[in-house]
């Protein structure tokens, strides 16, 4: 993609939406800012109340953000990610969350499949065997399950459908009809590439998972919702021709 007079538009964007995360959103911004890839960066502001939306405004000013988008009321991820979908302009789009479990440098490799026109999108799989910190195994249990279920309706063989790193071309995804305003998007997105015909590949990754005292917000009726949102999004896909690539 080219801009106006012909100067490179950015290879990928990145959409970081941030809920109270006023303690990590700056190293997550400038860490992506360090990365050697033609980059934007676009910060969701979810009416934090904990001072994360004067953070990305200066963030902003000093040029580390390319745009910050400031919801007026807390909508929730999904409808956070739409908002910065929406205003992307890179040639691939994927979400980083503002809580340092991923490293940003991982993009580095996950970009490539696509870049070499092997892909229409990538899946950062926490579960390939790439270094991990050791956490939660009720929560392992919980994602492999979701993942497993996910499989069966759509037919692939992912092994991480609920990762945040999910890399995809963005003319696929600006014509994915994406509903979901809150977790059920790892699952409606999934669908949806699916239901399209979309090249998937997955690449190990690190993770650094937090715990319930360092802020992590998913619970167990995330993962009863994620149930739900299967069943919902692989049975009942919507109409149109939004799936011819």
């Amino acid at each position: 993609m080219t801009r106006p007079g012909g100067a490179p538009g950015p290879e990928l964007s990145v959409v970081v939406p941030a809920y109270n995360e006023s303690a990590t959103v700056e190293t997550v911004a400038r860490r992506l800012r360090a990365l050697p890839l033609r980059l934007e960066v676009i910060a969701v502001n979810d009416a934090s109340t904990d001072g994360t939306g004067e953070i990305l405004d200066r963030l902003e000013r000093e040029g580390v953000l390319d745009r910050v988008i400031h919801q007026k009321q807390n909508c929730g991820k999904g409808a956070a990610l739409r908002a910065g979908f929406a205003a992307a302009m890179g040639d691939v789009v994927v979400v980083q969350d503002a809580d340092l479990e991923y490293d940003p440098e991982e993009l580095l490799t996950l970009v490539e499949p696509i870049r070499r026109g092997r892909a229409d999108a990538v899946y950062g799989s926490r579960f390939q065997g790439g270094p991990h910190r050791v956490l939660f195994f009720w929560h392992a249990v919980g994602n492999r399950t979701l993942t497993l279920l996910s499989n069966i309706f759509t037919n692939l063989n992912l092994t991480d459908m609920e990762t945040c790193y999910k890399l995809v071309r963005r003319d696929l995804l600006q014509r994915l009809p994406l509903t979901s305003d809150r977790f059920g998007f790892e699952v409606e997105i999934t669908a949806r590439l699916a239901q399209s015909g979309a090249r998937i590949w997955e690449l190990p990754i690190t993770y650094s998972g937090r715990t319930y005292a360092e802020g992590k917000k998913i619970t167990w009726k995330d993962g009863w919702a994620a149930l739900f949102h299967i069943l919902r999004f692989n049975l009942f896909p919507p109409g149109g021709d939004w799936r011819k690539r």
